[in-house]
């Protein structure tokens, strides 16, 4: 009935699975602890390794032994410097594209070209770099937010071996290995620890095993067996646990790298696949480099085939290549993932380790977490009170209060466990006040039970025992035929299964005496009933899970603890849990990758997880085509964070987890990771908005460059209009970075998938040269009319104006979920592509026009291509709707 009982502080003994492995030697300090396969060393080896003393080192004996074994700091990433981070941007694959246009276009001394990819190269890796070295300094910052001190005993360098110790607080990476430290309520556990004196002492472990609940210390000697994990043992601590309740004096054994904490981190490999984000940077780069390589060839075949045109075209067609390039593509990534960084860190307080990264969020379909902290407070609640038969009895919870209240006067008890914290939380005060507490037997991980002596107001001559603990220990104490005791446990079980916490009271009356009250008086008890308990709830936690839920994003609960417990906190947040959507670490060490593909689709809580199993799900759920984040705070989350596409770290996380994670949350709270989701799609959704716009309408221009090339005498459009009319168009492009999409946009991922976007891209690109081809024709008609000027320079000037013109149509027609036109006042991508197309109307009959070859046109063109523009925006908008609804149909977002 192990499940049963309370499996928090002083009410169960109970420990978490192993979650890190021992570490190895390390110069000797290790080995004063527990060895795996061994019993634990008795307190006396252990001082004796570490050459110590329950009065603890001298001064002089601590600085030795600081400069022999070296501050106590878990070895930490080091920063790179801002050189270091520009230079790591020039590796990103889309400025590589632009490094090799830049470089044929030095070849061919295209230097204006040159010139400008060069600029755009360098203001996106400053951006890139600017944006990830303020991250490093807020990760800076929260580092320094959570250094903490520890209270050590020390003696002075003198030699009276008899001297007293002295008190004081030192900073916690000044230990060494033999300082006997004191530990307390909310204390963390500065180093590996072994216990020598304890009181009720109960540590928080989930840093490094996941458990949630407390787990009850002890200082003495107790035999334990050699299967039991290292952290089972009573008599040990760890760096990386908190003091829950209680008390103890301890002997430091292991100090900085030496620690099971630090060697958890150093077993952890670094990310080894490719995020989300860098799958499809390659995946479109790939695209674009293999259009600029084609390009040029053709072009030049073409006229050289047709015109007879040499190497003097080769300019022509490194400009067609520079514009069937996105050339501001960095800058548009970059600066969209920057400003989203900034807003988030700026207004709640989430900072973005590496800009990538908040592509990755907001491309998150499934996020992985642990309930404990995220979805429930770490702390019970009062569920019910029962009595035997079943049904609620308020006079169950009323005794269970009382031992609470009255233990914790007599046993001079630091604080009250969780537990008895939540006991005394539901009941009334007053009526505890009413009983004169005579005795206490505290509880003890071996009789698993508490129990309190009261005086009852008006019956002289009586006293009351009141006791509660694990189902089992009750029962076996109290006077009951045997089928009640099956039937109390049937019902213990099944609110056990229920994922209740569940506490046994009894009490029993006795004749009032003088002398102290032991266990051995703990029996003939009369059961009074159960007391079950539930986590509490965290307060956004419901709200949170509701917007993520409407952005499509799947939660998945991967925890150490037991099933019912973690499926009753998803039932109670609203969480859809089916009758298969509990899988336990035992079934998943039965299944193939293949297998286990298949039941993660409809698994909702993982239990009983190792740091192993939370990487393997996390993978898995990758590969099966998933953009997973996963939030942990522990050394044990370290694996699966590095396993995920995207890591989320809180800030009062163990310091591995938070260095290992791409973005760090200011409060473990599922409503920051909605707000980042949010900043997250806001980005990619413009990132994907420019891209297929870009790439559409510069494939548009490029068929129709090489069908002109054909059939023209002369270039379509010379070096210099190109690069001009590139450059109008990449400066209003820089609107995309600061449109707000659609809300449709951010309820789903977006995702840049390489296929999907060729597909749009070849589609609405042919639409684009056929209204190219149909300005040709504009243009034979109008040019051949009277009043016409030089035919070349005139064709040159029309396509001019109708490509910034169709340029800006395709941006205001082809954004992702646009807006509609009433009740919304223009935005930054509206005047960019009215400035567009002004250029293009205004630039060809300006003074600078014949600079760049251009002249002004007839009235007639302009009348002909409203009409040709007229159509191509039905067309656009028609072609559209088709691929809305396409989409729509297979599921998938714009």
């Amino acid at each position: 009935m192990a499940e049963t009982t309370a499996a928090s502080g002083r009410h169960a003994g109970a420990s978490g699975p192993v979650a890190v492995p021992a570490p190895g030697g390390g110069r000797g300090v290790a080995a004063a602890g527990h060895r795996p396969g061994l019993a634990a060393p008795s307190v006396l080896e252990v001082l004796r390794r570490l050459d110590s003393g329950p009065r603890g080192l001298t001064e002089a004996q601590a600085a030795e032994r600081l400069a022999r074994a070296g501050a106590n700091t878990v070895p930490a990433q080091q920063a790179a410097s801002w050189p270091r981070l520009f230079v790591r941007s020039l590796r990103d694959p889309f400025t590589a594209v632009l490094l090799c246009l830049g470089v044929v276009s030095t070849a061919v001394l295209a230097w204006g070209t040159a010139s400008v990819i060069l600029l755009l190269v360098v203001v996106s890796c400053v951006l890139r770099a600017s944006g990830e070295h303020r991250a490093d300094r807020s990760m800076a910052g929260l580092r320094e937010l959570v250094a903490t001190t520890a209270t050590v005993l020390r003696r002075a360098d003198d030699e009276d071996t008899a001297a007293a110790p002295t008190v004081r607080e030192v900073p916690v990476d000044e230990l060494v290995p033999g300082d006997v430290v004191r530990l307390g309520p909310g204390d963390l556990v500065p180093a590996d620890v072994r216990l020598l004196r304890a009181s009720g002492l109960t540590v928080h472990q989930a840093a490094l095993t996941g458990e949630s609940a407390p787990v009850a210390k002890c200082a003495d000697d107790i035999p334990r067996g050699a299967g039991g994990g290292v952290f089972e043992q009573p008599q040990l601590c760890f760096q990386g646990s908190s003091v829950a309740s209680g008390s103890a004096t301890a002997v430091v054994t292991a100090t900085g790298a030496h620690t099971r904490f630090a060697a958890a981190h150093g077993r952890v490999p670094g990310r080894a696949e490719a995020s989300a984000f860098d799958r499809s940077v390659h995946g479109i780069s790939w695209i674009l480099i293999r259009f600029m390589l084609l390009t040029p060839p053709l072009v030049l075949m073409a006229n050289a085939a047709l015109r007879g045109r040499g190497l003097e075209t080769l300019p022509f067609a490194v400009a067609v290549a520079v514009g069937l390039t996105p050339e501001m593509l960095p800058v548009i990534v970059t600066t969209c993932l920057a400003r989203g960084a900034s807003l988030l860190a700026r207004t709640h307080r989430v900072i973005v380790k590496r800009l990538p990264a908040l592509h990755d969020v907001g491309a998150v379909d499934v996020l992985c977490l642990d309930k404990t902290g995220t979805l429930t407070q770490g702390r019970p609640v009062v569920d019910r009170a029962l009595g035997p038969d079943g049904r609620d009895d308020p006079e169950v919870l009323h005794w269970a209060a009382v031992n609470a209240w009255w233990t914790l006067q007599l046993a001079d008890l630091p604080a009250p466990d969780a537990l008895d914290e939540a006991l005394l939380d539901a009941a009334d005060e007053d009526t505890l006040m009413a009983y004169d507490g005579t005795a206490a037997v505290p509880f003890d991980p071996l009789r698993r039970l508490a129990t309190a002596v009261v005086r009852t107001p008006g019956r002289l001559g009586t006293h009351t025992l009141a006791v509660k603990g694990d189902v089992e220990a009750v029962l076996r104490r109290c006077a009951l035929p045997e089928d009640d005791r099956e039937r109390l446990r049937a019902l213990a079980a099944g609110q056990a299964e229920g994922g209740l916490r569940v506490l046994a009271v009894a009490t029993a009356e006795r004749p009032a005496r003088a002398r102290d009250y032991t266990p051995a008086d703990e029996r003939g008890l009369t059961f009074r009933g159960l007391v079950t308990l539930r986590d509490a709830l965290a307060p956004t936690a419901a709200d949170a899970l509701a917007v993520l839920d409407d952005r499509g994003v799947t939660v998945k609960i991967l925890t150490g603890d037991h099933p019912g417990t973690a499926a009753r906190a998803c039932r109670d947040l609203g969480i859809p849990v089916a009758g298969d959507g509990v899988l336990t670490a035992d079934r998943i060490d039965g299944l193939t990758d293949t297998d286990l593909a298949g039941l993660a689709r409809r698994t909702t809580v993982f239990a009983r997880c190792t740091p192993e199993h939370k990487a393997r799900i996390t993978r898995v759920l990758r590969t099966a085509g998933h953009t997973v984040g996963f939030l942990g705070d522990g050394v044990n989350d370290l694996p699966a964070l590095r396993a995920a596409d995207v890591g989320i770290a809180p800030r009062d996380a163990a310091d591995v987890a938070r260095e290992g994670a791409d973005v760090v949350l200011a409060e473990k709270d599922l409503t920051a990771i909605a707000h980042a989701i949010h900043a997250g799609r806001h980005a990619s959704g413009n990132i994907a908005t420019y891209l297929r716009i870009t790439l559409s309408s510069n494939l548009g221009n490029v068929i129709a460059m090489l069908s002109a090339g054909l059939l023209l005498p002369f270039l379509p459009m010379l070096p210099a209009q190109v690069l001009v009319q590139n450059l109008c168009f990449d400066a209003a492009q820089l609107a995309f970075a600061y449109d707000r999409p659609h809300p449709s946009v951010l309820r789903r991922p977006t995702v840049l998938r390489p296929r999907d976007l060729l597909r749009f891209i070849t589609a609405f690109g042919v639409l684009n040269a056929t209204a190219d081809l149909a300005t040709f024709g504009v243009l034979a008609f109008s040019l051949y009319g009277p009043g016409t000027g030089d035919d070349e320079a005139a064709f040159h000037s029309g396509w001019f104006t109708e490509n910034l013109i169709t340029q800006a149509l395709v941006m205001l027609l082809l954004r992702a979920g646009r807006h509609r036109a009433e009740g919304h006042k223009p935005g930054p991508l509206t005047w960019a592509a009215a400035m567009l197309a002004a250029i293009g109307l205004l630039l060809p009959p300006s003074p600078l026009g014949p600079w760049l070859g251009l002249t002004a046109l007839p009235t007639v063109y302009y009348l002909l291509l409203t009409a040709v523009l007229v159509l191509y925006a039905a067309g656009l908008l028609a072609a559209r709707v088709r691929y809305e609804r396409r989409r729509a149909q297979r599921g998938t977002t714009w």
